[in-house]
């Protein structure tokens, strides 16, 4: 679990379940795609191991705990951490049981059985919403000389800014999160305009496009030669931002 001082940009899950099966495959998974997770198997350890500053908590609301059920834990969750993105994981289908939990602190739920996609597009979701910083998450992402704020909204090579518009800027962010790593074209649709999106895919060949020819364009602008990141395609999957190593 994240402590005060550590700013990493790693959203830190802290995972309360005890089923084995489910448990592994969520710890698994989410470290998979990028997140930190603390995992669980009672409420009472939840609460021990919650020493930090998670960012969210996932919740199954039947646990073994004797002392303490998931609504009673959720509520200690929430008075710990009222900024935090709480989720609750439910196998109750009667709508009391989620007003309940609902009612105790938590933001959102889902029913099991439910699939790892899912979770991730309601976590992607919520986590946008989030203000900038919230949870002390890293806003400043420098890649050789190009630096992007995205609490500031402002991209600066070397000392020049590059203008952006907003959804090239709100790109060029999600791939500087993940320098060196690949991204899917499903994930960057769904973290730049929306999980929900039903138009063509061709607004982000279009974006990255205009992307390609700002960043260079940009670096002629700054005067001594920059060490400025280019944008690999990975076809037949995504794209990569990638340091330019000269």
């Amino acid at each position: 679990m994240r402590t005060p001082q550590d700013r990493s940009p790693s959203p830190a899950l802290l995972v309360i379940e005890d089923d084995d099966t489910i448990g592994r495959h969520l710890d698994t998974g989410l470290r998979s795609h990028g997140y930190t997770t603390t995992w669980c198997r009672t409420g009472l350890e939840g609460l021990a191991a919650d020493t930090g500053l998670p960012d969210v908590v996932l919740l199954d609301l039947g646990l073994p705990d004797a002392d303490a059920d998931g609504i009673d834990i959720a509520r200690e969750l929430r008075s710990r951490h009222p900024d935090m993105l709480l989720v609750i994981l439910t196998a109750r289908t009667d709508e009391i049981d989620v007003i309940a939990g609902l009612d105790a602190g938590a933001d959102d739920y889902l029913v099991k059985p439910f699939t790892l996609s899912v979770l991730l597009a309601r976590l992607r979701a919520h986590l946008r919403r989030l203000p900038a910083g919230h949870g002390g998450r890293e806003t400043a992402y420098r890649v050789g000389d190009l630096t992007v704020d995205t609490r500031a909204r402002t991209c600066l090579l070397a000392d020049v800014q590059v203008p952006l518009g907003p959804k090239e800027f709100d790109l060029l962010a999600v791939l500087a999160r993940h320098v060196g790593a690949a991204v899917s074209r499903e994930d960057l649709m769904a973290q730049v305009w929306d999980e929900n999106w039903f138009g063509p895919t061709k607004t982000l060949d279009v974006t990255l496009t205009s992307l390609r020819r700002r960043l260079p364009q940009a670096g002629l602008d700054s005067g001594p030669p920059v060490d400025a990141p280019s944008i690999t395609t990975l076809r037949g999957y995504g794209h990569r931002l990638d340091e330019d190593r000269g």
